[in-house]
């Protein structure tokens, strides 16, 4: 059985970046600035406050990744409260905080989450005519998981 989530015209975009692509993510967004901008951002900390003092956007900031944030974005994720992940993580560094990252991004598939992890797929995302209108995004439906007899 699936369910469906309405992503509205404005949508809730999460913006995260790993110390070696925090440029990366600023430059993307900076080129992006215009199109980003009619969205609510929501970014990891140290990301958030590069993006409100380099390309002077507002951003609702949550934890750094390492002492929260990831997990605070993936709860918001299963609460629905963020529609789009623009996350460019370094896959030649190892993280202190790896398993959260695993989990934040097991987290937008499990609820089909549109994500990018690289400049060409947030592209391909920011300049998709969904981003500004409404779209309707398709989901499994957890109830047999969540009414499962856990008694045998």
């Amino acid at each position: 059985m699936k369910t469906q989530k309405i992503l509205g015209i404005t949508k809730s975009i999460a913006l995260v970046a790993h110390d070696q692509k925090k440029n990366e993510l600023i430059k993307w967004t900076h080129l992006h600035k215009d199109k980003l901008a009619i969205h609510r951002l929501i970014a990891t900390e140290t990301t958030g406050k590069l993006i409100e003092s380099q390309v002077h956007i507002k951003t609702k900031k949550v934890m750094s990744g390492p002492l929260g944030g990831d997990q605070q974005l993936g709860a918001m994720i299963s609460q629905g409260k963020i529609d789009i992940i623009i996350f460019f993580w370094d896959p030649m560094e190892t993280q202190p905080h790896d398993s959260d990252v695993k989990a934040l991004l097991r987290l937008g598939v499990v609820w089909n989450i549109p994500m990018a992890c690289d400049t060409a797929t947030a592209d391909f995302l920011i300049t998709s005519p969904f981003m500004t209108e409404e779209y309707t995004a398709e989901h499994i439906c957890y109830k047999n998981y969540r009414d499962r007899n856990l008694i045998k």
